[in-house]
């Protein structure tokens, strides 16, 4: 079936489309203008519609123009900022990198230059410890150091660095290798110089070993001289009727203030329990007492002040030049004031008058 005989059967196959129906207003002019009054109304009013989108897209266009230029001028100004503070930093790392080297600088002179003053003062020991080796014998004396200023040489020495261990190493090292000037040297001024630091060897080695010969003898001494003093603190342990091991510790053991076999434990603090063992039970015997005491006065002058009655017309204990008290002050004894009389005594007092 050929394209031509497709198109036709499908024009054969479309209905005719029926007539439009007249509606009942299409005849009337009146309606007629009303609906174009109401066409042209409406294409007014889309007109004005599109005339404000258009000022407003052009004042949004305006705007987006005014902040992309904002914008601009930002980029460049941060751009400038930005240069600025590379520059400021650069400065600031150069002047921080040179103050570097200058603090560093400043400590390589100042390790040198103790490093000198120990090597003279090493120096200075080596000669007067020949020169005492050759006038007198072995001397067997150790001098008592400060143990304070040793541990904080010890701590400095453990928290340095391996560079700063370097570092002083090198220092120390350019210091007692003094540098050779070889150069226009003959023959014989060489076979010189290397006998005289064929010398120079020599001397340091048997330096050395005298030295490390000296250090095993004090090392022996001071073992020697540590094993009596424990023997001895030993010895004075058992005299004081205390463990062997009691003084040879680091710090002095505390003083047994209490069986440690008592029932109940004692909630007093060590210092409190040693004030007790000292004597202070006495003194706190004597606090009780003065307390006590000084109630009873407080009680005895707080008391109520009452006056005697007369007897015989005379107060008791009126001295002979006082003055008469007025009637009106007697004050009649009161129930407390007058001693019971018991019914035993009445009966023996009735006895007696027989």
């Amino acid at each position: 079936m050929s394209d031509e005989e497709y198109s036709e059967s499908e024009e054969e196959t479309v209905p005719e489309p029926e007539p439009q129906k007249k509606t009942e207003g299409d005849g009337d002019p009146e309606f007629v203008k009303r609906q174009e009054a109401k066409t042209s109304a409406l294409d007014e009013q889309l007109k004005d519609y599109i005339a404000e989108w258009r000022k407003q897209r052009a004042r949004e266009e305006e705007d987006l123009k005014r902040l992309k230029e904002k914008q601009a001028k930002r980029k460049v100004m941060r751009a400038e900022e930005e240069k600025k503070m590379a520059e400021r930093k650069k400065q600031e790392e150069e002047r921080r990198v040179r103050e570097a080297e200058e603090k560093k600088q400043r400590d390589i002179e100042e390790k040198r230059r103790r490093l000198e003053e120990a090597e003279k003062k090493r120096q200075a020991m080596m000669q007067a410890l020949k020169d005492q080796s050759k006038s007198k014998g072995p001397n067997f004396t150790i001098s008592k150091r400060d143990a304070g200023l040793n541990l904080s040489s010890a701590q400095l020495e453990r928290n340095k660095t391996k560079e700063q261990l370097e570092e002083e190493k090198r220092i120390s090292l350019s210091i007692r290798i003094k540098p050779l000037n070889i150069e226009n040297l003959n023959i014989d001024r060489l076979r010189l110089k290397a006998q005289e630091l064929w010398d120079c060897i020599v001397k340091l080695e048997t330096e050395k070993y005298d030295l490390e010969e000296r250090q095993k003898r004090q090392d022996y001494d001071l073992k020697e001289l540590k094993e009596r003093q424990k023997q001895q603190l030993r010895h004075k342990a058992l005299k004081k009727g205390l463990d062997p091991e009691a003084l040879t510790g680091k710090y002095p053991p505390k003083i047994q203030v209490a069986s440690k076999y008592e029932r109940r434990v004692d909630t007093r603090s060590y210092d409190d329990k040693k004030k007790l063992f000292e004597g202070g039970l006495v003194e706190q015997n004597k606090e009780i007492i003065e307390k006590q005491w000084m109630e009873k006065c407080d009680q005895f002058g707080s008391r109520p002040q009452t006056k005697l009655p007369k007897w015989f017309g005379e107060r008791p204990g009126k001295k002979k030049d006082g003055p008469e008290s007025p009637e009106e002050e007697e004050v009649k004894p009161a129930d407390d004031d007058v001693e019971p009389v018991y019914a035993e005594e009445e009966e023996e007092e009735g006895e007696e008058g027989e």
